[in-house]
């Protein structure tokens, strides 16, 4: 048997440049040369070469990328012609889609994926190329996916996905997460990209960002379904208030005048500082603010309790601005041994339509 018309297989070893890859395929070289991309068959007919004989089985995942001829020229004829930059990372891009594809998991009904890559040029509108193959490859499926890059220095993230409360999820927990490290730059829906700043990516990042993923994509617990022993705030407001003997606006007012009263008698005003500039006050009371209240009068706290706080018989008649958190505050005060401890009935906002003293911060 003879062997007619095979060509000579064909290697590259190292990137060449545009116009060391395009003499390659002139037809003055010789058909014998070990380098020669034309084939001549025995009819003597000087072919074309083929889309196969240029184009690579492998594209490397970086930007850096050695160009490749495509199968016709932008003129339409046979004549191979250099392809873009921008065609051989849009390619790479979607073969690292086909690659995330290949890694999927299921979690629930979406279908999720980590990937990392190694881009350091454009990554943004790189990583945006990626999820729009996504898109594409995925479009009649549920999904969530974050494809990050690695290198040295700033590096970027794209989480992806066909909800975008998923993708918002995953966002607000990707910034939890690495704290500190993330800036977001896009958010267009079902596509968040956020740069990322001194992360290595190594093997601890990748498992908390599949972390992530998977807690973002799981089905969320229906809100009427509570888990056993939980209570709801309003639950929890009316347990408190069956402790408490509250008091109308006159009524506080009339105590903290009363001098027949024989234990100390303290107004507190555990608003927050915006709302106490916004409404005015109540001048003689003493703020304390909802996060230290219970340090401030627990007679067994040494550190940064109130002088006057040395007495479990204290009345503490707190106020907020409309009665609500000021009943969990008094019931909390009345945990720690206060048992007098009460509060406003409507709060701020009722003691000033009653028409008691008020006054600026």
């Amino acid at each position: 048997m003879s062997l007619i018309g095979i060509a000579p297989s064909i290697r590259i070893h190292s990137p060449t440049t545009d116009m060391d890859m395009y003499s390659a395929s002139t037809p003055n070289r010789s058909a014998s040369s070990p380098t020669s991309f034309g084939v001549t068959p025995v009819d003597g007919v000087k072919r074309p070469p083929s889309f196969n004989d240029f184009h690579r089985e492998e594209v490397s995942n970086s930007s850096i990328t050695t160009p490749v001829f495509s199968a016709k020229s932008d003129k339409g004829n046979d004549t191979p012609s250099l392809r873009t930059l921008d065609d051989v990372r849009d390619q790479v891009a979607e073969r690292l889609a086909v690659r995330a594809v290949r890694k999927l998991k299921l979690v629930d009904n979406t279908k999720i994926a980590v990937i990392l890559t190694l881009v350091k040029k454009d990554d943004a509108d790189f990583l945006r190329l990626v999820a729009q193959h996504l898109d594409r490859v995925l479009a009649t499926k549920e999904y969530l996916m974050a494809v990050a890059t690695t290198g040295v220095g700033d590096t970027s993230l794209v989480i992806c996905g066909s909800s975008p409360a998923q993708v918002q999820r995953a966002s607000l927990l990707v910034s939890s997460k690495f704290i500190g490290h993330i800036l977001p730059l896009h958010d267009e829906r079902t596509r968040w990209i956020a740069l990322v700043h001194d992360i290595n990516w190594g093997p601890y990042e990748e498992l908390a960002l599949w972390d992530v993923i998977e807690k973002s994509a799981k089905d969320l617990i229906n809100p009427s379904l509570p888990p056993p022993g939980s209570r709801s705030i309003a639950e929890i407001l009316a347990a408190a208030r069956t402790r408490l003997q509250r008091l109308t606006p006159q009524r506080a007012f009339e105590e903290l005048q009363d001098p027949s009263i024989s234990i100390p008698v303290i107004l507190v005003d555990i608003r927050p500082h915006a709302q106490r500039m916004e409404h005015g006050n109540i001048p003689g009371s003493l703020v304390i603010e909802r996060n230290v209240l219970e340090w401030r009068f627990d007679p067994r706290c040494l550190d940064g309790r109130l002088d006057i706080a040395t007495r479990y018989d204290l009345r503490v008649i707190v106020f907020c601005q409309e009665g609500y958190t000021s009943s969990l505050a008094a019931a909390s005060l009345q945990d720690i041994g206060l048992l007098n401890a009460t509060d406003i009935d409507g709060g701020f906002k009722a003691w000033k339509e009653a028409g008691l003293p008020v006054g600026g911060e």
